[in-house]
């Protein structure tokens, strides 16, 4: 296999357009994320074997792109919005309860399939992608009290999940990991400080005129070194990249993204990062393993619909059911599961695919929900 050069970038590159040109067609509603992991498995373990995912430059780089994404979903979570507070209460009743549910469904499926991860299931199962349900939910243009609350629910439990995510897909290390989360989640909060002092003494709009004015790009660049800065820390303590890049998105948005700013992540992270990452992680995935495990097809099914049974219970507390169905998108949460355990054999084979399959199964769910409630939304407005 050619080693990892320009021409594998360009095929990386060319592959990742199966996001935009699949979404571009409208009756399909396809999620763009979907098109790129296809596209990597075209190319990579399951397909014809172009790409070599252990090479450590298409590792780092994808790396990246992990870190990247999910610092762009910790910027669009609205932790700014006072309306958002309102509903915090209400949220947080939820997300415990749909942690309740998916504990017990969690040790069910565990023993079902003799895994021994009913605590990796019940994080899964538990999570919400704010990655996924936000953008529908902004696109769809839903409002309301209701629609606010599943927005700071979707928040509260992806936040929760990231965090507990390093504590149990790999139990021997969870000691380790809880004080890798504890010191980012500490950073974290000491750079929140020390950016706000920035912001308020003037010095922020300062660099950023100076910025402006010279064409130096500098908040990317400080960007940049804190988002690497704590994705070090993580490497360095055993934690998934995607707690430090969640942890400075928030930060970021907490004293308020710079539009400048937010176009510059976008264009680096959805424009080559991101792409890359979801290619490299089809290219990763080895989904022919379902057919020689085919109980673990069955295992990704029961993972998507477990999440959508817990979250639906959000109705039994009046949410309404279409929200609570979009609240069990998931995506960072499996990924980053996924990702150790393809890399590191913490997974059994076929395993790692059947979490993206539950994944999958919850986004196309997550889909048919925000059609519903659209339509809702028209008819009550009528």
């Amino acid at each position: 296999m050619p080693g990892f050069g320009f021409d594998t970038l360009a095929l990386l590159v060319v592959v990742g357009m199966a996001g935009p040109l699949l979404t571009a067609v409208p009756r399909l509603a396809i999620p763009v994320i979907i098109g790129e992991l296809a596209a990597g498995m075209l190319i990579g373990r399951t397909g014809f074997d172009l790409v070599d995912t252990t090479d450590p430059t298409f590792v780092l780089l994808a790396n990246i792109g992990f870190a990247l994404v999910m610092f762009v979903v910790g910027t669009h979570v609205p932790v700014r919005d006072a309306s958002l507070r309102t509903g915090i209460g209400r949220a947080v009743l939820r997300a415990v309860l749909v942690g309740a549910v998916a504990a017990v469904l969690g040790v069910l499926m565990a023993h079902l399939f003799d895994t021994g991860h009913a605590a990796l299931y019940a994080v899964l199962m538990a999570s919400s992608s704010a990655a996924v349900a936000l953008p529908i939910i902004d696109g769809l243009g839903l409002d309301g009290p209701p629609v606010l609350s599943v927005k700071a629910q979707i928040a509260v439990a992806d936040a929760a999940c990231i965090v507990l995510l390093p504590l149990v897909i790999n139990p021997g290390r969870a000691a380790g990991a809880a004080l890798g989360a504890l010191a980012i989640s500490a950073s974290a909060a000491v750079l929140y400080l020390v950016l706000r002092r920035f912001d308020r003494d003037g010095t922020r709009d300062r660099v950023r005129k100076y910025s402006k004015r010279h064409g130096l790009a500098l908040e990317l660049r400080i960007s940049l070194i804190l988002l690497f800065a704590l994705s070090a820390l993580a490497a360095t303590t055993h934690v998934s990249i995607m707690l430090a890049g969640f942890a400075l998105g928030l930060v970021i948005n907490g004293i308020g993204e710079p539009k400048r700013l937010a176009r510059q992540l976008l264009g680096i992270t959805e424009g080559f990062f991101g792409p890359l990452f979801f290619v490299w992680l089809g290219a990763s995935l080895r989904v022919r393993e379902l057919g020689d495990h085919p109980a673990f097809i069955g295992l990704g099914v029961a993972l998507g619909l477990g999440a959508v049974l817990a979250h639906g219970l959000g109705r039994l507390v009046g949410q309404p059911l279409p929200l609570a169905a979009m609240a069990a998108a998931q995506l960072g949460v499996p990924v980053a599961a996924a990702t150790p355990g393809t890399e590191q054999g913490l997974l059994a084979p076929g395993e790692p695919s059947a979490l993206i399959l539950g994944a999958l199964v919850t986004i196309a769910v997550t889909s048919i929900a925000g059609a519903v409630a659209k339509r809702g939304q028209a008819a009550a407005a009528r």
